[in-house]
């Protein structure tokens, strides 16, 4: 079992050093300008004006914190842009604060100023698109093991895989990471902007209040999730809810969204493991109707939401796993299989791109410490690269072995 898990965990030390030595470890503002000065401007990037107008809007509206104590976001956030070190991950995840700031200040909207919150709209859909109310059908039916099962996906796993995901794809697959965030972020902003010129009750709302007309000031309800609360004796997801910025947030479901992208990305970059990632999505998907929080159809729209933010953001060359191909050189060109030694499977991983793949194959050397000054572990010959069974029949080749070319070349009968 120890040496199983050798390999693997020594490909994530490996990962660890090289993610960490690629770092912009510079704490210099005026390294920030001098890059700023340098990068030269496109289109795209006037996506960032309107991420400082939608910033303005919402810290406009925002009560508490109140003024002038707000001002500390942007300013703190504006030093997070300057230094090199922290703009690293603060200008790749503006999309990702962007959906949080909108998120919460949203609840500052006056109430005379936002559209009627639909009770009938959700429930009517499903009823005429699936032939029943599933999402009610599948409350009906409640039980503590049941409770667990949504429990986790919902209430637990749904909030850290993110962050467990952008870990792994910054240490394995660093080109994909800011491709997540721009996908997540924006897909988040757009779920909530629908959410807010569509509110929609969720199932909680009929079960509590049946199908009366809804009122902003309506407090939020953890539905199904009340029951772990009573399981474990506890009040954290009825406080929780019940101060929800966003009440009204039925449609579309940004829990199916977020476990579907997420299943997406893993299906590209790491297919081996896709139907964990599929199995995890459809618990969730069950999980959101059976806790009463979302219909069938809010489910349906998180994850048309999810996938078209995938196939719009995410390059083609990602989405086919190319990403992948950065790994093993022996695979790539159909070379033999690599030399024995001891531990050359260990350190043998698709997850990191070692000196040999960034050094041209010119300056490299079969000798350790020579070509340039970098180590080199194994080099294939020449003669390798021509196979020798497709050239055995050539009058005068022979592969390199003990004996040699044959002048003049003999027939082979």
């Amino acid at each position: 079992m120890g040496i199983q898990l050798a390999a693997p965990l020594r490909a994530a030390v490996n990962a660890l050093v090289v993610a960490v030595n690629r770092l912009d470890k510079s704490f210099s503002p005026s390294d920030t300008v001098a890059k700023l000065r340098a990068h030269k401007f496109t289109l795209k990037d006037s996506i960032y004006i309107l991420h400082i107008l939608s910033a303005l809007f919402w810290l406009t509206l925002m009560q508490v914190p109140p003024f002038p104590y707000k001002l500390a976001i942007p300013i703190l956030y504006a030093i997070a842009l300057l230094i090199p070190f922290t703009s690293q991950f603060f200008v790749p995840a503006t999309p990702v604060f962007s959906w949080v700031l909108m998120f919460y200040s949203n609840q500052f909207l006056p109430a005379d100023n936002r559209p009627a919150v639909h009770v009938v709209l959700l429930p009517t859909l499903e009823s005429v698109l699936y032939g029943a109310n599933i999402s009610d059908i599948l409350t009906h039916f409640t039980h503590p093991i049941l409770d667990i099962i949504a429990w986790l996906p919902y209430g637990v796993i749904h909030y850290t895989f993110p962050l467990v995901l952008a870990g792994l794809l910054w240490l394995f697959r660093p080109p994909a990471l800011r491709v997540f965030a721009q996908a997540f972020g924006y897909q988040n902003c757009i779920g909530v902007f629908a959410q807010i010129v569509l509110p929609c009750a969720a199932p909680w709302y009929e079960i509590i209040y049946g199908l009366t007309p809804a009122a902003y000031g309506t407090p939020g309800s953890a539905g199904g999730l009340g029951r772990i609360d009573d399981l474990f004796g506890g009040d954290g997801y009825k406080r929780t809810f019940a101060s929800s910025p966003l009440v009204f947030g039925a449609f579309p479901s940004l829990h199916a969204a977020w476990a579907t992208l997420e299943a997406l990305f893993i299906t590209a970059l790491w297919p081996q493991y896709a139907k964990w990632a599929w199995a995890y999505a459809a618990v969730l998907y069950w999980s959101t109707m059976y806790l009463s929080h979302h219909y069938l159809i809010d489910v349906v729209g998180g994850a048309c939401l999810a996938t078209a933010c995938f196939y719009f953001f995410v390059p083609e060359e990602l989405r086919n796993g190319s990403v992948n191909a950065t790994g093993d050189k022996y695979e790539r060109y159909d070379l033999e299989s690599r030399r024995g030694g001891v531990g050359a499977e260990e350190f043998a991983s698709d997850w990191t791109v070692s000196d040999e793949e960034e050094t041209p194959i010119a300056y490299r050397s079969p000798n350790p410490g020579m070509g340039r000054g970098r180590g080199h572990r194994h080099t294939a010959s020449i003669a390798s690269l021509i196979r020798a069974d497709e050239r055995a029949g050539e009058e005068g080749w022979s592969p390199i072995t003990g004996v040699g070319f044959v002048f003049p070349p003999e027939s082979r009968r």
